[in-house]
């Protein structure tokens, strides 16, 4: 009897060995980070910050891969197709997970198929005009895009994106005409922005605050209930006297759909580390943001509201790809 306990003692030692050395095999090769957008926009910013902090704690290569386009959900695609084995990642916004499935025809399920990681930050969305435009606030804008119907053309990141749903809730609730301008992600928005070829946009705190701090462009407004520490002195569009619009944008960390709960498990431990850090934290604040505690399925319910609250935004707006 003495010797069979001895038995099973020596086997169960081994046993959790080997459960211990199978949890830790992960990672041990190079992590891919997917974008939707091109690079040097506030996706690619965010996704670059944690590539950098992952490789040095992960000790493996961690690199972003940017395919911008169809509203963030070349990337997505990726990533929902890619082995379940947490070595492809998506830094994904409202945009391709809450507001492009309800736009596009897409071969994966995005609330299935994609799986929540945690919440890296959310920004509101700032109104933000070029050198052409004259118009000093919110209010000198709409009589000027009155004033001139048919000539005022805004930008986004793309067909489906919050900065075109918030777009287009702008115009229908100011009764003004606006021609919207899709582009590949917005730093691209920013050169034509800058140029004169459109004349607004609206576009995240993180990937307008170097543009605006640079005085290239110019802040009307942000979209949020509140005012951004970032920008303590642009108002919101509520006090410009436009209500109804109160729209940010999140940005999120997600791995493949079906990838195993030790290895999530990783990956979620890894993401609180990386967003304790001061130096991250400062950088989210700079960039205009707020972190939000979410992680797992507290992230995943998370997600599910904002695609049900989209989905009839849309609806209700009448908005479609086209």
């Amino acid at each position: 009897m003495k010797t069979i306990s001895i038995i099973l003692a020596v086997a169960l030692a081994v046993l959790g060995l080997a459960q211990g050395a199978f949890a830790q095999t992960y990672p041990n090769k190079p992590i891919k980070i997917m974008v939707g957008a091109s690079a040097g926009g506030g996706t690619d910013i965010i996704a670059r910050m944690l590539a950098e902090k992952m490789s040095i704690s992960l000790k493996q290569p961690v690199v972003v891969d940017n395919r911008a386009g169809a509203s963030n959900t070349i990337a997505a695609e990726v990533t929902a197709k890619a082995a379940p084995d947490g070595y492809t990642l998506l830094v994904a916004t409202t945009t391709g997970q809450a507001i492009a499935p309800h736009l596009l025809k897409l071969s994966y399920d995005a609330l299935r198929d994609i799986a929540p990681i945690g919440m890296v930050m959310a920004v509101p969305n700032v109104l933000i005009v070029g050198s052409s435009v004259t118009a000093k606030n919110v209010g000198e804008l709409i009589a000027d895009i009155r004033a001139k119907p048919n000539t005022y053309q805004y930008a986004s990141s793309g067909i489906g994106s919050t900065q075109h749903i918030a777009g287009e809730a702008f115009a229908l609730t100011t009764g003004v005409k606006l021609l919207h301008v899709p582009y590949r992600g917005s730093s691209q928005a920013h050169i034509d922005l800058i140029g004169g070829s459109v004349q607004m946009m609206f576009d995240t705190t993180s990937s307008a605050m170097p543009q605006i701090n640079g005085g290239k462009l110019r802040a009307l407004a942000v979209t949020s209930g509140q005012r951004t520490s970032s920008l303590p002195n642009v108002p919101t569009l509520t006090e410009s006297g436009v209500r109804g619009i109160d729209m940010s944008t999140w940005y999120g960390l997600f791995v493949t759909g079906g990838t195993s709960d030790v290895t999530t498990k990783i990956l979620i431990a890894e993401l609180k580390r990386i967003l304790a850090l001061p130096d991250v934290q400062k950088r989210i604040t700079d960039l205009g943001g707020m972190q939000m505690p979410l992680y797992g399925d507290d992230f995943k319910a998370f997600n599910a509201r904002e695609f049900a609250t989209y989905r009839t935004l849309i609806k209700d707006a009448n908005i479609t790809a086209q």
